[in-house]
């Protein structure tokens, strides 16, 4: 599973991307596309904490409970949850009910608000120089030295629940750094 595979359309997409059809609609239109914007950067870090530990599938199926139970992941809403709120989040079935992931993001809305130059510049401002797209799936990295900098600055900041693995993860959702396959059918961004 080195290479791109093809997908129910025979085209070649990264190994993951070629099925099932919710990681194909993923992988194909959001994943690697640059995306910047506050609550859209909250929101990716917060599903990467959630995803910790579980399939990213689980994830992208209670995408949009979790998008209902967050407020569409306001940071100024959830900054104002209340001990209700958390108990609201920790009773949803429709989420993944984690007392330290809940915490984690109730209290990283707090802290993002306070970040001066605004969340997406800051996670914005460890992205890599471009790269050439992996030729493997085998060479994709899980971490690298910026997204060990990216996750020791936030922490160092007060964000709670993010390491490098984590910052990776979500430094390739939101097209900080272009790992698809070489040989993927999704083109480059141009921007």
């Amino acid at each position: 599973m080195s290479g791109a595979l093809p997908g129910p359309d025979g085209l070649p997409r990264c190994p993951w991307g070629a099925g099932p059809e919710i990681y194909t609609e993923y992988h194909d239109n959001e994943w690697g596309r640059p995306l910047r914007g506050d609550d859209a950067l909250f929101e990716r870090l917060s599903l990467e904490a959630f995803q910790s530990g579980l399939s990213w599938i689980t994830i992208l199926r209670k995408r949009e409970n979790f998008r209902e139970a967050f407020d569409g992941f306001s940071m100024e809403k959830i900054a104002e949850y209340t001990d209700a709120d958390f108990d609201r989040l920790m009773a949803d079935a429709g989420i993944v009910r984690n007392r330290a992931k809940i915490e984690a993001v109730m209290a990283n809305a707090h802290v993002a608000l306070d970040q001066p130059e605004g969340l997406s510049d800051l996670l914005w401002s460890f992205a890599p120089a471009p790269r050439p797209r992996p030729e493997s799936f085998d060479t994709v990295p899980a971490v690298t030295p910026e997204s060990k900098a990216m996750a020791k600055e936030l922490r160092k900041r007060g964000f709670r629940f993010i390491g490098p693995t984590t910052a990776y993860a979500m430094m390739q959702a939101v097209g900080m750094v272009d790992d698809h396959l070489a040989d993927c059918c999704v083109p480059p961004y141009p921007g």
